[in-house]
């Protein structure tokens, strides 16, 4: 049973301190790590599985590993997946339920002023504007408390938990 607001009367939105952020933040570095293992470890079982078929040749050079590192394609292709999983991961659990894991475990959403999931578009913009989270150094300075991310992709960080 849902309970009925009255007329004028509107729940406030709480706005997380950069402590909360750095630790959502933290936690969510410690689930990148996780995700690029196993991305790592999926590369490397392709690289044995090519090897073995004699579909790829790494003469030259010491190992698998030593291959990703210094090929001068391999390597390119290599990073730019990596970027790939680490961007997908974060686009996929901002648009999809607007909390990362390391939000969700810190008690954050990620939404529009509406309170609707952010756009692909939005993800994105703040991706590449969050300076690998020195953009939440702004947030203290904020009214909203909004960093300087949340502030070009047009979104609001809340804190889920308000009582």
């Amino acid at each position: 049973m849902k309970k009925k607001q009255s007329k004028g009367v509107q729940q406030s939105k709480q706005y997380p301190s950069i402590f909360r952020r750095l630790g959502a933040w933290l936690y969510d570095c410690l689930a990148i790590a996780a995700v690029l293992m196993l991305a790592g470890g999926v590369v490397m079982a392709l690289i044995a599985a090519l090897l073995h078929f004699g579909i790829l040749d790494i003469t030259g050079y010491e190992d698998a590993s030593a291959y990703l590192g210094t090929h001068p394609v391999a390597s390119l292709v290599y990073s730019f997946y990596l970027a790939a999983v680490v961007i997908s991961f974060f686009a996929y659990f901002w648009c999809k339920g607007g909390q990362t894991l390391g939000m969700r475990a810190w008690k954050l959403r990620l939404q529009n002023t509406d309170g609707s999931n952010i756009r692909l578009t939005q993800a994105f913009i703040r991706m590449g504007t969050s300076a690998f989270g020195l953009g939440n150094l702004l947030s203290p300075f904020s009214t909203t408390k909004q960093s300087f991310q949340d502030l070009m992709a047009e979104c609001e960080m809340i804190v889920t938990d308000v009582r």
